[in-house]
């Protein structure tokens, strides 16, 4: 059960990883929230209470991640979770002939760093302090959720970062799940399709619509809350490993 269970969430003050924490904190989960130092992650742990906390970070800072990890030890004694829902995008095509411009090297190194190499980071220092936890019946020590995206199989045209840090995601996951095997770590992906989250939030009206009507069923954006009962789940379910879960209405992109 999630109850009790100590998780540290990426990108926990909006998005996916703000209905994470809600959902977690709800179900008697204790969390930390990371997230930048500009974001809204005190006022959501403000709002949670005691079982909340805000840690001020950037995924690809080993510093922000340790100092993060240390206030997980020191307020709530170890840790069992960890969820990646950080993750930035950029839409840009590979050359636009009609601009004469090419997609600059800087904004795809910036998406691959965030997304990808921070998913790393987060997840190559956090599983030093999940070893030091005691086994369960099953032998467990940990679980790690990451958020690739359906753009990992069908990216849209102007996707190309955003889809090689998620496919990126997606590859990673399973010879990390080896890896920590021995330590009684599960490693698991989510790749979620069209979400209500403040991304699409700042569409025009007749936008969003015609996105929800692009999903087979339900012909609507998920919510945030259901990516975190997914999550839920996955903590919850310990034959849940290695694995790559679509969570998008039977989505399919087109270009």
């Amino acid at each position: 059960m999630i109850k009790n269970t100590v998780a540290l969430v990426t990108g926990g003050a909006s998005g996916l990883g703000r209905g994470t924490v809600e959902r977690f904190v709800k179900h008697g989960a204790k969390v930390i929230i990371g997230d930048l130092p500009t974001s809204k992650g005190a006022d959501v742990a403000n709002e949670l209470g005691d079982n909340a906390i805000f840690a001020p970070m950037n995924v690809t800072s080993d510093e922000d991640i340790q100092e993060a990890l240390k206030l997980a030890k020191d307020k709530f004694g170890r840790l069992d979770v960890l969820v990646n829902a950080a993750g930035i995008a950029v839409a840009y095509k590979t050359y636009n002939s009609l601009k004469k411009t090419c997609h600059t090297l800087e904004d795809f190194e910036k998406v691959i760093k965030v997304n990808t190499i921070g998913t790393f980071n987060a997840i190559r220092l956090s599983v030093a302090m999940m070893c030091d936890n005691q086994p369960n019946k099953d032998g467990q020590r940990g679980v790690i959720i990451n958020t690739a995206s359906v753009a990992a199989y069908d990216g849209q045209i102007g996707q190309a970062a955003y889809s090689a840090s998620k496919g990126a995601i997606v590859g990673m996951t399973l010879p990390i799940a080896r890896d920590l095997s021995r330590d009684g770590i599960r490693v698991v992906t989510i790749a979620p399709g069209l979400f209500n989250t403040p991304l699409l939030a700042g569409l025009p009206e007749k936008v969003r619509i015609f996105l929800a009507k692009s999903i087979p069923f339900p012909q609507r954006l998920g919510e945030p809350d259901e990516y975190a009962a997914l999550a839920q789940h996955i903590v919850e379910n310990p034959m849940i490993n290695g694995e790559t879960i679509r969570i998008d209405g039977a989505l399919r992109m087109q270009p």
